[in-house]
Parts: C-alpha cells; structure tokens; sequence
C-alpha cells in the first residue's frame, strides 16, 4: 500500500486527479485546495458547478484547520453515527470556492477507511471525495461496476481495494447551521 499511497499522493500534489477507495463508494478525488483539479472533476463528471462535491478529512483536528466553528451538535452526531455521516458546516476556510454551496457552505466527512485517512493526512488538507460516475448515472458500489470513461479520464487509480466486492452505499449527509439547526439531505 506504501507504494500506491506515495503514487496518489504525487498526483494530488501535481494537481491530478485519482479515482480511490474511500469508507463508502469509490471516489474521484483532489486536493480541495486546487480550483483547476476541482473543476477537472466537474467536466469528467458532467455535474453542474451549483451542485458541489464534499471532501474527506483524516481527523478531528484537520477538520478544524477548515471550519472554524463547529457546533457541539455536529461533534455528537459525529460520535453517534454508525454509518459513515457527511457533515455540511457553514463557512469553512481554505478550500475550492467551486467546493461551496450558494450558500458559502460545504460537507466533509472523518473518514475511516484506511487508505483514504492516510492520503488525507499525508496530502495535510481535505480530499475531494465525489462518486466515481457520470453526473446523473447509477452510482458504482464495487470497484468492477465504473465506468470506462471514468476510469479513462482520471491520472490515476489506486491498487488498494479493486478486489472488493463487498457493496457499500454513499454516507448520509446532514446539515448543521452555526446556530445548530439540523437538516437531514440524505
């Protein structure tokens, strides 16, 4: 996995982008960072730059380098949750502003899955993290169900998990407002 961790990590750090596990379904990913990865990943997707994409982050501590203020309710259902849970937070920092909603917000989520909390540590800034399919088309659950297209049109794809077939869905996604107001998505 070393290997394929550094191989990944070059490409973000080149401004490529790399199709990857993740604690859900496979992700098409960057570095949040970089406007020109993010917006690759809207043309190859097809998807329209007002829907946005949410990240990953390694840990607690990385997502408070980009929100600034988390509401304690988040940090309960971010220990209650038995799934993984996308979080959307109000004004986050440092990150893509094709990353934010109309209404400057964004979601991230504390990964779990090995390889991704090791990429998200290593790159030291948050991960695109969005579906490995054409805006609109079935969402892949196991590596051998993505597209050619996809898989043509990224830098490159990591080794780590092809051979699973074991089926996994996308995260729930909620809302938190700075005042706490809660808003399921998903």
């Amino acid at each position: 996995m070393k290997e394929t961790l550094e191989r990944a990590l070059k490409t973000l750090k080149e401004g490529g982008i790399i199709l990857y596990p993740t604690d859900t379904v496979w992700g098409i990913g960057c570095d949040a960072t970089n406007t020109k990865a993010v917006q690759r990943i809207f043309d190859l997707k097809k998807r329209a730059d007002a829907k946005s994409m949410l990240m990953l982050v390694g840990s607690d501590g990385q997502l408070q380098q980009y929100v600034k203020n988390i509401p304690e309710i988040a940090w309960e259902l971010i220990d209650a949750a038995v799934h993984p849970l996308t979080i959307i937070y109000d004004n986050p920092v440092g990150i893509s502003p094709l990353l934010k909603a109309d209404d400057g917000s964004a979601g991230f989520r504390i990964t779990s899955e090995t390889f991704s909390k090791m990429l998200c540590q290593r790159l030291r800034c948050p991960v695109v993290s969005t579906s490995a399919n054409i805006s609109g088309e079935k969402t892949p659950q196991v590596f051998s169900e993505i597209s050619e297209e996809i898989l043509n049109g990224v830098d490159y794809i990591v080794e780590t998990g092809r051979e699973s077939e074991k089926k996994n869905s996308p995260s729930n996604i909620i809302k938190v407002s700075n005042d706490s107001v809660i808003k399921i998505i998903r």
